[in-house]
């Protein structure tokens, strides 16, 4: 009788386990991601620990290109991370609030590669630094600000299946309208120059160019990727109706959606919010937090 008993609570307690879901469990690495050595990628050896907002950051270098990665006190059960793509430090209230979630905050230096071909690549390169090497989330939240809105979409549209959400603040969605000023944006001729180098078209090409964020997007929709855009009303510099307004009408046409916060009264500039917990709240929901 005994045995029976142990027989039953042991064969019970298999059930639970393997019933019970580990926090990544649900993470997929894209099977779409070049093939890799099993090595894992390695920093150079300069890396260096610093301090940033009373929190410990790693600083160093994935193949000459400088990254951060801050640490929180704690990293919370499911080690999720939030990967700012332009402007490492500027209007920094929502990474602080998640470093004291138990978020990690990761950066890498391609602001000048304006989401480029070669900007995925090095983004590839670095999701597999971070997810193997630190052990973070297999889902990474994403945050673009102005021109970040490229890499953002670009890399998440083409790794969607690896991405919990995406925050983008004023963020640019098709090259023509900035750096290209093609449309009512007031444009940037040195940054548009660059552009078009880093994409190795030319001005024709580049208008007639359909990889755009405005022009994709749909793996997000496929997979339901939650957006979030914040937006200033009298932006002129990364026009609303040029960028965010088509974002959102092409993921429509794709059967998804996105949501905007609107700052009626501000323009580009500043980014976010005093305050950020809208924002912060659409990521802790998205994230299972």
């Amino acid at each position: 009788m005994k045995w029976i008993i142990f027989l039953l609570l042991f064969a019970f307690s298999g059930a639970q386990c393997a019933n019970f879901r580990r926090p990544t469990d649900h993470y997929i690495v894209n099977k779409n991601l070049p093939k890799v050595s099993l090595k894992k990628p390695t920093p150079e050896l300069n890396t260096t620990a610093k301090m940033w907002n009373s929190f410990e950051m790693v600083d160093s270098t994935l193949n000459g290109i400088n990254f951060k990665l801050a640490i929180p006190k704690k990293a919370n059960m499911y080690r999720d991370w939030i990967w700012r793509a332009r402007f490492w430090g500027h209007e920094p209230q929502l990474d602080i609030a998640l470093l004291e979630k138990g978020f990690h905050v990761a950066y890498i230096e391609t602001g000048g590669m304006y989401g480029s071909p070669k900007t995925l690549q090095i983004w590839d390169e670095f999701y597999r630094l971070i997810t193997q090497n630190y052990h973070l989330n297999k889902k990474v939240v994403l945050e673009g600000m102005s021109r970040g809105g490229l890499p953002v979409f670009n890399w998440g549209n083409a790794n969607a299946e690896n991405v919990a959400c995406i925050y983008a603040d004023a963020p640019v969605c098709d090259f023509k309208s900035w750096p290209g000023g093609k449309f009512s944006g007031s444009g940037s001729v040195d940054d548009w120059k660059l552009c078009l180098e880093q994409y190795e078209l030319t001005e024709e090409q580049a208008m007639t160019y359909l990889s755009n964020p405005i022009d994709r997007m749909e793996n997000i929709a496929r997979l339901k990727v939650p957006v979030i855009v914040v937006v200033g009303d009298l932006d002129k510099v990364v026009p609303v109706a040029e960028n965010t307004d088509l974002l959102q009408k092409r993921l429509q046409e794709l059967g998804w959606d996105l949501t905007i916060l609107h700052k009626p009264a501000v323009g580009h500039h500043p980014h976010s919010f005093e305050d950020p917990k809208p924002i912060l709240d659409f990521i802790l929901k998205n994230t299972g937090n």
